[in-house]
């Protein structure tokens, strides 16, 4: 099922609230079932459901950015969950393959995020690519969030969808890429 986030109904955005509360806990800032990305994102909502349970869920956010002097549209994925007790059945890779499939034919130039080293060849194995030594540059850019900060062990994936980013693409491996998604989604 696939919702711009405001458009979750009640009864499922519940449930996506726990699960990404139980994937990240909230901290003291923050209260439970409360995290939503920033509008101007535009996210859309993908959840896979079983009758009325969510099995796992994930956001699509959207922005342009400037890369090598071209501009792109650029969407990526965020807060990747699935369901504690639903894990290592193929629910999160069924998802995620399905944002890969909707946003190629969805209109961004390439899909872009990054990821937990350890995570990379799940993302591989629903059609992602790896893009060697990029960095993505969260943030904004008085106060830039890198995806090489100190503790972090984060890679880079990618997808090229459009014939001007392929042109391009050599643009991408081992660069830094200004993402600057703003101080609510610091980093997609």
């Amino acid at each position: 099922m696939t919702f711009p986030e405001p458009g979750v109904p009640p009864a499922l955005r519940t449930q996506v609230a726990e699960l990404r509360d139980e994937a990240w806990p909230p901290d003291s800032s923050s209260a439970p079932g409360t995290f939503t990305h920033d509008p101007a994102l535009q996210p859309v909502s993908m959840l896979l459901v079983d009758g009325a349970t969510v099995l796992a869920a994930l956001d699509i956010l959207t922005k342009h950015l400037v890369h090598a002097g071209e501009r792109y549209r650029a969407a990526g994925l965020s807060t990747v969950v699935t369901r504690g007790s639903a894990r290592g059945q193929g629910h999160g890779r069924r998802l995620v393959t399905a944002a890969h499939e909707a946003m190629a034919t969805s209109g961004p130039d390439l899909g872009l995020f990054t990821c937990d080293r350890p995570l990379r060849p799940f993302y591989e194995s629903a059609g992602w690519q790896h893009l060697p030594g990029a960095v993505l540059i969260g943030g904004t850019p008085l106060a830039p969030f890198p995806s090489d900060r100190p503790g972090f062990d984060k890679v880079t994936m990618a997808d090229f969808f459009s014939p001007r980013s392929r042109r391009h693409r050599s643009a991408f491996p081992h660069s830094r890429i200004e993402l600057y998604p703003g101080e609510v989604d610091k980093l997609w």
